[in-house]
């Protein structure tokens, strides 16, 4: 199989893509209409301006078919993770890393954010007999059998021996009923006794059917060359092939009464795995197989990461904030429901006013009260996924819009009662971006000179070294935010 790196938001031309591909114009034009049916592939006007893009407008998006040897259009990965297609397995990258063009470390790390963001339930869609949706992930599968082996083993069954003299449970009704019993003053003895002892039955057909699954995955994963981008180990038990256990309506037969037999939850949720892997068999380098590991929506990754290690305070109690709550507001209440809510007044038939409440109101992404010598800051941060270009004497790009600016102004405004209710003199705005620098970055800020009048605060610009961010999520652990320098 070809296994290829590509970046996110890079615009490529067909002809790039067919190098990358490693294949004819005819199949180059199947990756690319496969791709787009998935929605991990968007096609743009091929024009300058495009070509300098870092991120991907919607109303830039071309809805056009694809025709061999056109170069009218780009074509931009909207994706993070890995995707094989057609026998080609792509490993796309996050837009913000330049500097390597096969970054193997940074996207193992990904990877392993992207695990602990969706949770496994959410990574591995199961087979169901019921479900109207025909939907299979082969390689999430792979994957998640390979975890489950090495956190649990192979599937085991045991057998029930009974010994006569063992050192297992005595089986007092066989030995009364069976044995020959001496009587001595009125009190039976027994030269033998029956036992039972549990042993694991290795040649169990199910055991065995487990070890032959997780070595083909394994292999498989292998020569895609994957097997060391998910940090996995190479799994070798078993040489034997499916086919060596039966035809597959016999195989998933079987699987279905082990099932109506199983009450172990960990049990069962293997044998349907290895129901759905059997039942839709297909390898990873077959023309029709299309998997996906990974998000088309890297953006909600980010911020909930800067969520998790930036301490996100929205949904804290307000009595449990690391200040001294003043008179008239309610301990038990959240941070978040501080935020305004919009309030629509109609008119009566008799003239009178009345109201209606929505739910639907402002949200930032986090809000931190940091304790900075001897003094609380109340900072409002807003995670965006963007490459921005602020540099002297090169034109503005890849920036928030005007709504981002907008509403990070209105944000303070919200809490602006709060804040001098509590005598917090230091409040903050900031944009967090990520970058594949090792350092924080110390960007710039924005601001509106309309809203300054207000006493609104400029909005801060800090890049983060994703790197050292997905660290401190991975091990659940905060940052300290004295070091934005804010």
């Amino acid at each position: 199989m070809i296994s290829k790196f590509v970046r996110e938001q890079k615009r490529y031309t067909q002809t790039e893509l067919q190098g990358i591909f490693q294949c004819s114009e005819e199949k180059t034009v199947g990756i690319i209409k496969r791709l787009k049916e998935y929605g991990v592939l968007k096609a743009v006007k091929a024009t300058d301006s495009q070509k300098n893009m870092s991120d991907l407008l919607d109303e830039d998006i071309e809805v056009a078919d694809v025709e061999i040897g056109e170069n009218e259009y780009l074509y931009v990965f909207t994706f993070v993770g890995v995707i094989t297609v057609l026998g080609c397995v792509l490993k796309i990258y996050p837009k913000y890393i330049f500097k390597n063009n096969e970054p193997l470390e940074e996207l193992k790390t990904i990877l392993k954010v992207l695990e602990k963001y969706n949770g496994k339930e959410q990574i591995i869609r199961m087979y169901n007999d019921n479900s109207e949706s025909s939907a299979f992930n082969l390689l999430a599968v792979m994957i998640f059998l390979l975890h489950d082996y090495y956190e649990n083993g192979a599937y085991t069954n045991t057998q029930e021996i009974i010994e006569t003299n063992g050192s297992g449970e005595i089986l007092w009704d066989k030995t009364i009923n069976e044995t020959f019993t001496y009587l001595s003053n009125n009190r039976p003895y027994y030269t033998e006794l029956f036992t039972q002892k549990r042993i694991n039955d290795d040649f169990d057909y199910f055991k065995r059917l487990h070890e032959s699954i997780v070595s083909i995955c394994s292999r498989e994963l292998q020569d895609a060359d994957l097997l060391d981008l998910f940090d996995i180990l190479p799994v070798e038990v078993s040489d034997e092939e499916l086919d060596d256990f039966g035809e597959t309506d016999y195989i998933l037969y079987r699987i279905q009464n082990e099932l109506n037999l199983q009450f172990n939850t960990r049990k069962q949720l293997l044998l349907k795995t290895i129901y759905a892997y059997i039942s839709h068999s297909s390898g990873l380098a077959d023309i029709d197989c299309f998997t996906m590991f990974g998000t088309n929506s890297f953006n909600l990754v980010w911020e909930k990461v800067c969520a998790e290690v930036l301490d996100n305070q929205l949904q804290t109690p307000l009595g449990s904030l690391p200040i001294s709550l003043a008179d008239g507001y309610n301990p038990h209440d959240l941070l978040i429901s501080l935020i305004e809510k919009p309030k629509w007044n109609g008119y009566g038939q008799d003239g009178s006013v009345f109201q209606k409440i929505v739910k639907e109101t402002l949200v930032p992404d986090l809000v931190s009260i940091h304790k900075m010598n001897n003094s609380h800051q109340f900072i409002i941060f807003d995670a965006k996924y963007y490459n921005v270009q602020l540099e002297q004497g090169k034109e503005l790009r890849g920036q928030p819009g005007i709504g981002d600016i907008t509403k990070q102004y209105l944000y303070q405004l919200a809490y602006k009662k709060f804040v001098n209710d509590h005598g917090i003199q230091d409040v903050k705005n900031c944009f967090l971006m990520p970058t594949e620098q090792q350092s924080i970055i110390v960007k710039g800020y924005v601001n509106m000179e309309m809203l300054d009048v207000l006493g609104l605060q400029s909005i801060l610009l800090r890049q983060l070294p994703a790197d050292i961010m997905y660290s401190h999520y991975l091990a659940s652990e905060k940052m300290d935010i004295g070091l934005l320098h804010l």
